[in-house]
């Protein structure tokens, strides 16, 4: 190797070195912009996810000769119906749910009697520790945080914004929907050969293909779930059966934790309302039994190997995003994994060694040519 090659290679070495710790600083800082800028970032984010689970409908009705912008309307007006209709079926019960709330608090009490007694020692503890602890502390300044009266107060301070936001996202979906075949179109010809054209359509097309095909089928189950739970409450005498449906087809969407919200959530409703403590014990359990079935059978085999993800990958993500975007990421965070997986499995995963001392950045073992070292 000549002198002015070893010096050409290092330099690239330097400028990939100096590339790789840019890229990493802009990595580290990249969640705590998203977080910063949630109000901006959340609702692009779930708009473009809704449009990408959308794409197949829009193009189901562009092949029947509707037009995109019409198509893309009736595909935000379907979607807009069905999750109304859901909200509403949560949302208005619910309302009656924490009406009552200060009013069953007794039964709940009555009910927890057993293991309040338990720690009722440590309850005294406590208070006795924080009595001792405030007065020798009484030069403290006491500072009073006015709280919302009702749970009226608290949708009429954050609507404004949350009407806003969910606007933006749906004129980010029209928008999205109503260009999509014309970018797609555009993106695949402005290619420079016909290799990297056949390979970005491949990127778009395994990308919309499985973050619909995860969707679609995710939703189909979560729905049949919630209505087979709301069959099981009704059967028993809960309640609104067909809120806790929906709350449980909601929750399911988040792995692992969602699942564990519901069942406690049917735990509380079941202790405000059956007199008899064992008997609350039935609706966390038909739901426990209903999900057992649900997530290692009927789940495994609609979803099939194709959309397979490895369970600690969808725990980071929910960590992830949850600590983002709150419940709205956690809600995201398995779209948005698989998503990244179909980019990365299509168009190749960075390569770092690669890009660090070789010339190679991206490796994709089904693209490589044959021979490629």
């Amino acid at each position: 190797m000549t002198s002015r090659e070893s010096e050409s290679l290092r330099r690239d070495r330097l400028l990939a070195a100096i590339a790789l710790f840019l890229g990493l600083g802009l990595l580290l800082a990249l969640p705590f912009a998203l977080q910063a800028g949630a109000s901006f970032f959340l609702p692009i984010t779930a708009a473009l996810v809704i449009a990408i689970a959308l794409v197949p409908m829009l193009e189901w009705l562009e092949r029947r000769g509707i037009p995109s912008g019409l198509a893309a309307f009736l595909c935000i007006a379907t979607f807009l119906a069905i999750a109304n209709a859901a909200i509403a079926a949560i949302v208005v019960p619910a309302a009656g749910w924490f009406a009552v709330l200060p009013e069953r608090i007794g039964r709940i009490r009555h009910n927890l009697r057993p293991i309040l007694d338990l720690y009722s020692s440590l309850d005294r503890f406590i208070s006795d520790t924080s009595a001792t602890f405030m007065r020798s502390s009484g030069g403290a300044r006491t500072v009073t945080v006015q709280q919302p009266s009702s749970l009226i107060d608290i949708v009429a301070t954050s609507a404004p914004v949350a009407i806003i936001e969910a606007f933006f996202a749906i004129l980010v979906v029209f928008f999205f929907l109503s260009g999509w075949t014309r970018l797609r179109r555009q993106t695949i010809t402005s290619r420079g050969s016909f290799s990297s054209a056949m390979a970005t359509a491949r990127v778009i097309q395994e990308m919309v293909d499985r973050t619909s095909a995860y969707l679609s089928t995710i939703t189909i189950i979560n729905i049949s779930l919630g209505l087979l739970v709301a069959l099981g409450l009704w059967i028993i005498g809960l309640p609104t059966p067909l809120m806790w449906g929906g709350i449980v087809a909601l929750f399911n969407y988040m792995p692992y934790l969602g699942p564990i919200m519901a069942a406690l959530l049917l735990a509380l409703g079941a202790l405000m309302s059956f007199k008899d403590a064992w008997y609350a014990l039935f609706p966390p359990l038909i739901f426990v039994v209903c999900h057992m079935i649900e997530a290692n059978m009927i789940t495994p085999t609609l979803v099939g190997r194709r959309l397979t993800i490895n369970p600690l990958l969808i725990l980071v993500a929910l960590s992830f995003w949850g600590w983002v975007w709150g419940a709205a990421g956690a809600l995201l965070a398995v779209p948005l994994l698989i998503i990244t997986k179909t980019v990365l499995a299509s168009a190749g995963k960075p390569d770092i060694a690669g890009f660090l001392f070789e010339e190679g950045t991206l490796t994709n073992p089904q693209t490589d040519p044959p021979g490629a070292a």
